[in-house]
């Protein structure tokens, strides 16, 4: 009875419609099931935003397949969409080629074990999954074989408060608090002439900060400060020409350029403990009592984190520091992890407890960083692979992702600069590690450094 349900995937942005794809190019039934009014809603969120990422690596092959056969025409390889394109000209279309497979407006609020709570264990590999749904017409069940989770993070994003909580009077601020990177072409109103404070390291942040530096320089008065955590900037700015893929180097590179110039302030070791009212402005304290002058907005970029409350049902084995698949989180945790490769995994890493139950896309990497596309349609390949019964395919894991031309693990509290490796050599003091993978597939050495950077 199990074998004969769809499986439900939740979500249709990138990896979730690629999961459908593969689900129908296997000829097994699925249904989709997307929150949002279009697929990729949230990836039209942030439509402003150019990807670093081409076209040729953003498509999943199994779905071009799919489009092809509707008579669709793959946009020109080597451009690099918006958020906005990408949605427009591959999501949406993709949807629309997978029919009345993907359900819009349907809101997954929970999924669980048909007539048991996660503490019992019986009939778990017998009984299907039920996934709980809320539309606009009310609540429904579905029964279904499996369930894959790309639902990804977009709609939690981390706080600004230093111990990843919100910090005191953040959520009384949010008027002058935004946590997306601001589209200055609609709404450079808001930023010209201000006092703004940038907080977070990663790619966003950085977009944000070549964005806001640009109107500095064009507005004078307009002020950017910039909030890192750590104690020193280190390697945020990213590998530059080292990178192998070049629009993610470039955007490190004008962001150290816009530092340098002058536009934009760095503020280092500053970990927000509270926001306080000044007016119409907000005023930024940090652990250490240090206080910022006044500013009129905020933009907190400090990543995203997974949302697994209506997950709370099903048996799941997380790292309990990612909030990742356990097997998978070594491979990705930011306090080691470096250079930008992560060792080919699907369905045998991203497997739980929980018979058919599967995070993939982003919200596999719970709350690590730098999520590639090209990472979650093979995961989903393996997955389905494995859901169909097809292991030797799902057990040939492919995977070669462009590094970063930056080692050091980004979740370092505070390491010493001469602890920092460069990605061809190994520092002093540098262990060895071999990881045994799983069987039949090579073990990997990797040389960790001093402060668990892989360094070869």
């Amino acid at each position: 009875m199990v074998d004969g349900l769809p499986v439900v995937v939740v979500g249709a942005g990138p990896t979730g419609l690629a999961a459908a794809a593969r689900l129908v190019e296997r000829g097994l039934s699925t249904v989709v099931l997307e929150a949002g009014g279009q697929a990729g809603a949230a990836v039209a969120q942030w439509y402003h935003v150019r990807l670093f990422s081409r076209w040729s690596e953003l498509v999943d092959p199994a779905a071009r397949a799919l489009l092809e056969s509707e008579g669709w025409t793959a946009p020109e390889g080597n451009r690099y969409p918006t958020g906005a394109q990408w949605a427009a000209e591959y999501l949406v279309p993709l949807a629309a080629a997978l029919g009345d497979r993907v359900r819009l407006g349907a809101r997954v609020v929970g999924v669980a074990r048909r007539g048991r709570d996660r503490v019992v264990d019986a009939g778990r590999d017998s009984e299907p999954l039920t996934v709980h749904v809320r539309t606009a017409g009310g609540e429904e069940r579905i029964a279904a074989r499996a369930v894959i989770d790309a639902s990804g993070t977009w709609t939690t994003p981390n706080p600004l408060g230093g111990d990843g909580l919100p910090a005191l009077g953040e959520q009384a601020a949010v008027d002058r608090i935004g946590y997306r990177v601001p589209d200055l072409a609609s709404e450079a109103g808001r930023y010209v002439g201000k006092r703004i404070a940038v907080a977070g390291s990663g790619h966003s942040a950085l977009t944000a900060l070549v964005a806001l530096a640009e109107l500095a320089e064009r507005h004078p008065g307009t002020h950017v400060t910039w909030l890192l955590r750590r104690g020193q900037v280190g390697a945020v700015f990213g590998g530059g020409e080292a990178d192998q893929l070049p629009a993610r180097g470039a955007l490190g590179l004008k962001a150290q350029e816009a530092a340098r110039a002058g536009h934009v302030e760095v503020v280092t070791g500053f970990r927000t403990e509270s926001v306080e009212r000044d007016g119409d402005r907000v005023v930024l304290v940090s652990q250490d009592g240090h206080r910022l002058e006044p500013v009129d907005e905020v933009v907190v970029l400090t990543g995203f984190r997974p949302d697994l409350t209506w997950l709370s049902e099903v048996r799941l084995d997380l790292d309990p520091v990612l909030q990742a698949p356990k097997e998978l989180a070594p491979l990705i945790d930011p306090n080691v992890h470096s250079c930008g490769t992560v060792y080919p995994h699907g369905a045998a890493d991203l497997r739980h407890p929980e018979p058919g139950v599967y995070l993939v896309g982003m919200k596999s990497y719970g709350r690590a960083p730098t999520f590639l596309a090209l990472t979650g349609y093979e995961q989903v390949r393996s997955v389905v692979a494995e859901i169909a019964g097809d292991h030797e395919a799902a057990g040939k894991v492919e995977l070669t992702l462009p590094e970063t031309g930056v080692c050091g693990g980004s979740g370092v509290f505070d390491a010493p600069a001469e602890q920092v490796g460069g990605c061809c050599g190994a520092p002093a003091g540098a262990r060895e590690l071999t990881l045994t993978t799983r069987p039949g597939l090579p073990r990997v050495r990797l040389t960790l450094g001093v402060d668990g950077s892989q360094a070869a």
